[in-house]
Formats: structure tokens, sequence, C-alpha cells
């Protein structure tokens, strides 16, 4: 199916968001049965637990990069998003079948590898395809990808209440619907004139500062993000006594305002500076997250939405600031960048979070200090990366 000149149709941008909830819906189905897919199945304790999560995110860390080295080098992005769809539907199958814990953790990283090589693909594919409209094309694909994570964090709760392991079925049923429509919806692959080598790929990600202060903001928030993943269910489940279907529904207050707004948040960065979006997003979102340790149940209700919403301002805009900095980086070794720094922060945010409710002593005082910890990252991050340059007049994005 090729693409116009002038970018991708609404159209076409509805059909690739679909596809890419379909992708990322699997992800957050098992989180609200967290506690009873792998506490409860295999015997072990909240540090065990949250690598389930770490060993997933590894392997799309060490994939990530290596993928995109390859596919600049050869060109071939479509049919290894339609392969790895196809793995990833057969990964997620196995982690449903019995085993050992060290043989699931190896299959969950596995899973991970495969699931963000798909995910690179896609998002270069549209980034190149969009033409001028990259802004809304990519929004568009972040309302599905978020869209599809707050679905699957709604409805995994329900899903899981008796069998957790029925997350891990219904995942795999919906990667193979993605893989049966991605060779009927995404873009053909784009001609490169010029495949620049890792040599020089490396030099540009070492001396761009535009490289690297998007990238290092991409850590920043999936390491913030881990803390959710795998802290916050546990700290309701356990502080709490909140119940599977309602941790569902808490994390979907979060993520779903995240995915509705996307889309429009990618069409003001086309027209606004996407320095001062993300840097005023990350504020408010960091100043946010330091308090939901120790807010009761009803004050979480309310500051779930203002989360979404300041995710969304961020997300976006940080992307296109990414691949508009990058001059001697393609498209897909920007974005394999891009997941790349994220997975890292997504594999330390989790461990750090177990490591930090360890040192609190109890469970309580344990979270109120790893999320205060999650919140100073996010802000200092903001200010060392966007708001220092910006404090010395460093150009405007």
């Amino acid at each position: 199916m090729s693409d116009a000149a002038a970018g991708l149709s609404l159209g076409r941008c509805l059909l690739l968001a679909a596809v890419t909830f379909l992708l990322m819906l699997p992800e957050t189905l098992p989180v609200p049965v967290l506690r009873g897919l792998v506490m409860d199945r295999f015997g072990v304790g909240d540090g065990l637990a949250s690598l389930f999560l770490a060993a997933n995110m590894l392997g799309a860390l060490i994939a990530a990069p290596l993928v995109g080295l390859y596919v600049d080098r050869t060109g071939r992005r479509r049919a290894i998003a339609i392969v790895a769809l196809l793995l990833d539907t057969v990964l997620m199958q196995a982690l449903a079948h019995p085993l050992d814990y060290t043989t699931f953790l190896l299959l969950r990283a596995a899973e991970g590898a495969v699931h963000i090589t798909a995910l690179t693909m896609l998002m270069s594919l549209v980034a190149d395809a969009a033409g001028e409209r990259r802004g809304r094309a990519l929004g568009a694909v972040g309302a599905g990808l978020t869209l599809g994570v707050a679905t699957g964090a709604a409805i995994g709760g329900i899903l899981g209440r008796d069998d957790p392991t029925l997350t891990l079925h219904v995942a795999s049923s919906v990667l193979l619907v993605a893989t049966v429509l991605a060779p009927w919806v995404l873009p053909d692959d784009a001609p490169v004139a010029r495949r620049p080598g890792m040599r020089e790929i490396a030099a540009a990600i070492r001396s761009e500062p535009g490289v690297r202060a998007p990238l290092l903001l991409a850590f920043v928030d999936r390491f913030t993000v881990g803390f959710f993943t795998t802290g916050f269910p546990l700290l309701l489940a356990g502080l709490h006594q909140v119940p599977r279907p309602t941790i569902g529904m808490m994390l979907a207050a979060f993520l779903y305002p995240f995915a509705l707004l996307s889309y429009p948040f990618g069409r003001l960065a086309e027209r606004w500076s996407r320095r001062q979006l993300v840097f005023w997003g990350s504020l408010l979102y960091g100043l946010v997250v330091m308090f939901v340790g120790s807010a009761s149940i009803p004050m979480l209700w309310v500051m779930m939405p203002v989360l979404g919403v300041t995710s969304a301002v961020m997300f976006i805009p940080s992307l296109l600031w990414l691949l508009e900095r990058a001059p001697a980086l393609s498209r897909t070794t920007a974005m394999a960048s891009f997941h790349a720094a994220g997975s890292l922060g997504f594999l330390c945010g989790p461990l750090c979070c177990g490591a930090l409710v360890h040192l609190g002593g109890d469970a309580s005082t344990g979270y109120v200090l790893a999320f205060a910890v999650a919140g100073l990252s996010e802000i200092l991050g903001a200010w060392l990366v966007v708001g220092v340059p910006w404090a010395r007049r460093a150009p405007r994005s």
C-alpha cells in the first residue's frame, strides 16, 4: 500500500493507530494481576516480582538499538515488523504455560525484544510516510499506543480476577489479530539514499546536544513510569487492599487522558515550541508523582487524570524534538534510540522502586520514599535537560 508524498490521510492514521492499540494492549493486561500472576504463581516476593517487568525492558533495551542499526543498513522494516508481531504472539502464549521462574523471565525478556522491534518499525514507517503531517500522524499512533496501554490496565484486573494467566491468553489472541492486520495497514518501506555507518551514528548521539536531551528525557519519563507499573499496583493491593478490577480502573484513569490527548498535543507541537511543552509538562508531572505514595485513595482518583494530561504534554513533543534535532541519524535509528532510552528507564524504574521500598523499612514509608524520589527525578531531569540550557538562551526548538 503506497503512500502519497503529502503524507498519510486521517483514515490511514486511524488504521495505524488501531494496529498500535492492538500491539500495546497486551503489555499491560497482566499488570493489575501482577501479585497473582507472579508472586502467588511462583512463590516469590515483591523484589523478584519486579523482575517480570524488568526482564521485558531488558530485552527491549538490548534489541532496540541493534534492530535500528540493522534496519538502517538494510532498509527492511515492514517485513521485520510483521515477523516481530508473529513472534510476540507465540512468546506471549508461551508465558501462560507451566514454567520455572527462570525460564519464565527469559521468555519475558525475549517477548520484550520482539515487542519493541515491532513498535519501533511501525513508528519509524509512520514517521517516514507522514511527511509534513508528522506531528499529527505520530500523535494518532501515540494515542493508539497509550489507549492500548490504558485499556489493558483497565480490563486486566477483570479478566484475571479468578485466573491471572487468562490475561496472557487474551494478550496472545490480540497480538494475533494485529499480526493479521499489519500487512494491509503498514506503509511501504521508504528508500534511503545513504545509510550512516555504526561509528557515524554513535558519534552523532555523543556529539549532538539535540539528540542527547530528548533521549535523557525519555529515560527519566520511563523511569518514573516503571514505578507505576510495578510499585503502584503493589501499593494499592498491599497497603490499601484495593481489589484487582479497581487497580486496573485507577491505572486507566491515568492512561486514558494520556491516550486521548496525544493526538491534540501532537498537532500542537507542530506549531508550538517542543522545548516549552516538554519542560512545563515534566515539571507538573513530577510534582504530582512526588505525592502518590502518601496520598489517600480519593486523592489518587484526582491525581491520576492530572498525571495523564501532563504525560500527554510531554510524549509526542519530545519525540518530534528528537526527530528534528538528529540530522545525522535516520528516523529508524532515532526512533530505536528513543525506545532504547525509554526501555533503560523502564528497566531501572521497577528495580529502583523495589530497592527504595525495602530501604524505607516498613512498606508505608517505603512507598512514600519511592514515589518522592520518582517525582524529584522527573523535575530534576526536566530542569537539567531543558531548563538550564533554556536559561542560557539555547536555540529554540
